[in-house]
């Protein structure tokens, strides 16, 4: 366990978050592998059918993401304050909330896989690769939960390692279980998904247990599960909006793949030059990621402890890991973004595209580069929006995630119909600016309004203690 509230904010927020940003890279090569594999051993479709996918997982694991998230928040906040008892009932709470959420989210999610995929306008071709991947991907939301869970409450209480370890030994088996599924027995795009779900399974009960073992703290007991109604919405209260916001940019991410759907007939190889080249944007952001869930845990602890001035000061090292990080995700794109394109698509093999590579590739270029121009904005928002979280002021970042929501739509409906596939490029862009500077105002104002109320405090103190020796 690692107690935030003391020490070098500079080295605990830096020590702390390499082990989530390299958990962040393995995570992301879930998906990377599949498309990777696919579309270099079955054919161009098949990959931008499971490629074009990520709006809507994004869109329902996103959600789970959120909740499970907002759930450790509350261990965070019971573990900064030094409280036991309050530590093991919030993790019961944890395991009672997810698997409900599993039964739930499951139920739903799949039979709205193929109507959303209407919805999105999915191209004919591509439809079918894509239907079965989500049915596959959906079906097992139980393993991914097991796992954010797991790694959430380990996470809670400073061990950013742990759930590092399990997550590489994922990633290893869903390398081998998708040559097994997809090349060896010829599974293709059900292959892809049910390597990812098989993987994560594993993961999440190897997790689970480490964890019950290695921290006797966390073990709880028949009494821990007491009902408490005000546990269970204190959880909730912090997860639905963490997970709502999540759906929220997952519903724009959604406009912005029906618009490039759209372009298909137009400027075709756009939807393929756009599912690779997310895929490399992702990455890219990962570092961003992995900031906010290491300040989101630091703020959780610190505001449990009272520590207000230890806040302030993760948000400025915060800043200029921010800026470090965009300038690397700029380099990274706009220097890579050709030979990383060719691992996606594999020019000689897909020779039946009715597209050329060099239009796809330069389709992705174009994206990569107006969007990592815009990172130091996608960066603040992975600051600010995990540094209020922590504090508690989770439902304050649903309308950082309407205002991202608005940018998209806007952009979707307007740039790509005067400027078209340029105009769909800017559709992020637009999203983070008006995102991020919500983010920056409301956080200054929270915390200036907390910095005063701290200080009244602290006079009412002293007055009542000098009273009192008198």
């Amino acid at each position: 366990m690692k107690d935030l509230t003391e020490g070098n904010p500079f080295k605990l927020i830096l020590f702390f978050s390499i082990p989530v940003f390299i958990g962040c890279v393995f995570q992301q090569l879930y998906s990377m592998v599949d498309t990777i594999i696919v579309g270099n051993t079955v054919n161009a479709a098949a990959f931008t059918g499971v490629g074009l996918t990520g709006a809507i997982t994004f869109l329902v694991l996103g959600f789970v993401n959120g909740l499970t998230a907002g759930f450790s928040v509350r261990v965070a906040q019971r573990y900064g304050a030094h409280d036991g008892e309050g530590v093991r009932r919030a993790v019961a709470a944890t395991y009672v909330l997810c698997i409900a959420l599993t039964v739930v989210i499951t139920a739903i999610a799949m039979p709205l896989a193929a109507p959303l995929l209407r919805l999105l306008n999915t191209p004919a071709e591509y439809f079918d690769y894509a239907y079965a991947y989500l049915l596959t991907v959906f079906g097992g939301i139980g393993a991914l939960t097991l796992y954010n869970m797991a790694a959430g409450i380990l996470r809670a209480v400073g061990d950013s390692r742990t759930p590092l370890y399990f997550l590489i030994l994922a990633s290893v088996l869903n390398i081998g279980l998708d040559f097994a599924f997809i090349v060896g027995c010829k599974m293709h795009y059900y292959g892809a998904g049910l390597a990812t779900v098989l993987s994560q399974l594993l993961s999440g009960g190897a997790c689970l247990i480490y964890m019950l073992k290695r921290y006797p703290e966390l073990r709880v007991t028949k009494r821990d599960f007491a009902l408490d109604w005000k546990l269970i919405f204190g959880h909730i209260s912090v997860g639905l909006p963490m997970a709502l916001q999540f759906s929220i940019t997952a519903v724009g991410c959604m406009v912005q793949q029906t618009a490039i759907n759209g372009l298909n007939e137009g400027y075709p190889g756009a939807v393929t030059a756009f599912t690779a080249a997310s895929k490399i944007d992702a990455f890219a952001a990962l570092s961003f990621a992995s900031l906010g869930t290491a300040l989101a845990t630091y703020t959780g602890q610190n505001m449990g402890a009272g520590r207000i001035d230890r806040v302030k000061q993760g948000v400025r090292v915060g800043i200029v890991y921010t800026l470090v990080c965009a300038v690397v995700g700029f380099a990274f794109c706009t220097l890579l973004a050709s030979p990383l394109m060719r691992l996606f698509i594999n020019s000689e093999k897909n020779t039946d595209a009715v597209f050329g590579f060099d239009d796809v590739l330069g389709y992705g270029k174009q994206f990569l580069l107006i969007q990592s121009s815009f990172y130091l904005f996608l960066g603040a928002i992975h600051l600010y929006r995990n540094v209020l979280q922590g504090m508690g002021r989770s439902a304050i970042t649903m309308v950082a995630g309407v205002l991202e929501l608005g940018g998209r739509f806007l952009t979707a409906f307007v740039f790509v119909k005067l400027w078209e596939f340029t105009g769909m490029c800017f559709t992020n862009a637009a999203a983070w600016v008006a995102a991020a500077l919500f983010l920056i105002v409301v956080y200054y104002v929270i915390i200036r309004h907390a910095g005063q109320e701290r200080q009244k405090h602290r006079r009412w103190r002293r007055k009542r203690v000098h009273g009192s020796a008198a």
